[in-house]
């Protein structure tokens, strides 16, 4: 019963739909014991042919009386208790979701969206039932219960009551340790789920990867594995649920036979009325419910306990990275200053960034080259704040970017990664993703200057085409180039391209640079690429190499030095005339 006890915090926050629907329903179970008596006097009545049309129809509107008012208790406790459990739900949906905002990247490179996503479904979906269900059967099999029990005893016989009732306690022991078993056994079969629905993910996400590959027999064969775990784990909660159902059922059946071996023998004493006997077997028959959902209660609260473990789990997973008490609201610009001595990704002992000194004036272009996994993409990440330093500093304007709120800090910059997240949703809402308010003419004019605007004229419902998953159904070089329609929409103080025009051509390229050029004057932009002539018309380039700024200067003073630019340089010239000869051959 620890889930109510945990609950607690939303039974008080939704204290009053809660007490009125307890209210109605214990109502309900006291209207419900009304029938049993009425069909007693009507018995005993007929027995003694004291029985009238005019008492017969005044118990028959007795009936249909009471059985309205149980129809409108019914409907009310249902609207107030279930109706709460959803409130709860949806409070609890949105608490994860809120929290899944905060939380750094490092946290998501190590947790998998499908295990997530079980969460965010199933587990919050069986806490509802806990505070749905569960207090239902807790209120129902306790109050009901109770009062048929009152009744019998009171008003028939305390002694065949007690007699009925001896099988009750081996019930409630049993109940109790199959109750402790599921709560074991479900928790594994939701952590089967989490990965099963992971592995969904993962194989939707990368069909086309395992289309090319051929590797669908074989991601079959995974898929098959995964889901007969959670069929094995699931079978396992299943035989501990199944056990609830026939011990109370043989319980309530031995109860029914010491009610009539004992009752029969009263009726024979002359101790206990034919009709009084008939009243006892229906309150019997009635107090088979509450035996059955006190069965169920074990089986509701130990699958939403188990259930709420793993989310308040989730929920105290601390974000790494947060605002410093008392820092500034206010949005930073100016000159971006690096003065990095070391930086390593948490849980990583080898440096990734070392000896990064740079400062790039406000309105200037930086360039960042260098190999694959020289450290160019982190360089940039570190000014968003995904990550903290701990041995060095980045000042925008000359406040340290720690001492922003991240709202504020993130209000300033515009990011294009190198992966180009597209939502389900048309290409125009896409665009308008950070400036939801924008115009249709505003849409158009940045779709211009990122040189896809003609490409989406000639989809057949133009900007209000609908793209796939994550952008399945464009190309990569249409994905970076909303992307960058995106960012430039946002107006940031500080544009970010993370490698963002490498699926683009050179001509196309071309285009976006000079557009950029002309519209962010007195703008500060960031470039990474491999290909070099993303960052010729840089202010600023910087080479890297193992995470260590090796060169520096413009394109010309870098061609001059006869280094790792000038070489590579040379060499991509080289690349793109044989491309051209080929193109013309």
């Amino acid at each position: 019963m620890r889930i109510f006890i945990d609950l607690w915090w939303f039974f008080k926050q939704e204290r009053l739909k809660y007490f009125f629907g307890i209210v109605f329903l214990m109502l309900s179970s006291f209207i419900s014991l009304l029938p049993p008596y009425v069909v007693g006097v009507i018995v005993d009545d007929i027995r003694t042919r004291s029985l009238s049309s005019f008492i017969l129809g005044k118990w028959i509107l007795f009936l249909v009386i009471i059985g309205v008012v149980y129809y409108c208790t019914g409907y009310l406790w249902r609207q107030l208790i279930f109706g709460s459990s959803i409130i709860l739900a949806n409070q609890l949906r949105n608490d994860l979701y809120k929290h899944f905002t905060k939380l750094s990247p490092n946290f998501f490179q190590k947790r998998r969206i499908g295990d997530l996503m079980a969460h965010a479904t199933n587990d919050i979906s069986a806490v509802q039932n806990a505070a749905g269900e569960g207090i239902l059967t807790l209120v129902d099999s306790m109050t009901m219960g109770a009062m048929v029990i009152v009744t019998m005893s009171a008003f028939i016989s305390w002694k065949l009551t007690l007699i009925t009732l001896l099988p009750m306690p081996i019930m409630v022991l049993l109940t109790m340790h199959y109750g402790s078993l599921l709560h074991k056994r479900f928790g594994k079969a939701q952590a089967a789920f989490s990965d099963l629905n992971d592995k969904v993910q993962e194989n939707v996400s990368g069909v086309r990867v395992i289309k090319a590959f051929g590797e669908e027999d074989a991601q079959i064969n995974v898929f098959r594995k995964a889901s007969k775990d959670v069929v094995d784990k699931n079978i396992a909660v299943a035989k501990v649920d199944s056990l609830f159902d026939p011990t109370i059922t043989f319980i309530v059946a031995f109860c029914y036979f010491l009610a009539l071996i004992f009752g029969s023998k009263y009726v024979v004493e002359g101790t206990m009325t034919i009709g009084s006997l008939t009243s006892f077997t229906l309150y019997l028959g009635q107090l088979v419910w509450p035996m059955l959902a006190f069965g169920f209660l074990f089986n509701i609260v130990e699958r939403g306990s188990a259930s709420y473990d793993r989310i308040r789990r989730l929920l105290a997973v601390k974000p790494e990275i947060t605002d410093l008490e008392g820092a500034s609201t206010q949005v930073p610009s100016g000159a971006i200053e690096y003065n990095i001595s070391n930086f390593h990704y948490p849980e990583s002992g080898s440096n990734v960034l070392s000896n990064i000194d740079v400062t790039i004036e406000q309105g200037q272009t930086l360039g960042i080259v260098g190999k694959t996994g020289a450290g160019k993409t982190t360089l940039l990440r570190l000014i968003l704040r995904e990550f903290d330093i701990k041995d060095g500093q980045i000042r925008i304007g000359g406040t340290a970017i720690r001492d922003v709120t991240m709202e504020a800090l993130r209000s300033a910059i515009g990011y294009v990664p190198q992966d180009h997240i597209l939502f389900s949703a048309t290409i125009a809402e896409n665009i308008a993703f950070a400036k939801p308010e924008a115009t249709q003419e505003e849409v158009e004019r940045v779709a211009k200057l990122a040189s896809i605007h003609e490409d989406i004229l000639h989809f057949k419902e133009g900007y209000k085409t609908v793209v796939g998953e994550r952008g399945v159904t464009l190309s990569g070089g249409q994905k970076q180039r909303i992307s960058i329609a995106r960012a430039l929409l946002a107006d940031p103080e500080i544009l970010i391209f993370d490698d963002s025009l490498s699926a683009v051509d050179a001509r196309t390229e071309v285009s976006i640079l000079q557009a950029l050029k002309q519209e962010r004057q007195n703008k500060t932009t960031l470039i990474s690429a491999h290909r070099l002539s993303a960052v010729e018309h840089a202010d600023l380039i910087i080479v890297l190499d193992e995470g260590k700024i090796i060169e520096r200067g413009t394109h010309e003073e870098l061609i001059q030095k006869h280094g790792w630019y000038a070489e590579m340089y040379a060499h991509q010239q080289l690349e793109s005339l044989v491309s051209e000869g080929g193109g013309k051959a």
